[in-house]
């Protein structure tokens, strides 16, 4: 049986992805703020081995828990939307299906509690 990973493009597709939803948060001035100052790459990296290891890829995140990542940055509901809206626009952007685009954010919304720290 094939992974959501796998649906998805694997790992390419998981670059592309996260490619093009840096772009969406670099020109989203309510989000573009959290991320000034950080390493972008280390912030890549990270993140490729996030959404591959939620997406039933390979086990390679070695970061912090979300509710750590993210503690102390006053996160709120309407952050957490705009990412899901810019990563299911870059996913689509690069060719996932809007069935696979729904799974992904299905599961990344599984952990909107950690990551907004509630």
């Amino acid at each position: 049986m094939s992974t959501l990973y796998d649906n998805i493009g694997g790992q390419p597709a998981i670059e592309k992805t996260v490619d093009e939803l840096h772009k969406r948060i670099a020109a989203d001035s309510t989000l573009n703020t959290f991320f000034a100052g950080k390493d972008m790459v280390k912030q890549r990296n990270h993140l490729v081995a996030f959404l591959s290891q939620i997406f039933e890829g390979p086990k390679q995140y070695a970061g912090r828990p979300m509710d750590k990542t993210h503690a102390g940055m006053n996160l709120q509901q309407p952050h957490f939307d705009a990412i899901a809206k810019h990563l299911g626009e870059a996913m689509a952007v690069g060719g996932v299906s809007a069935e696979n685009t729904k799974a992904a954010l299905e599961r990344v919304t599984n952990m909107k509690g950690a990551i907004l720290n509630k």
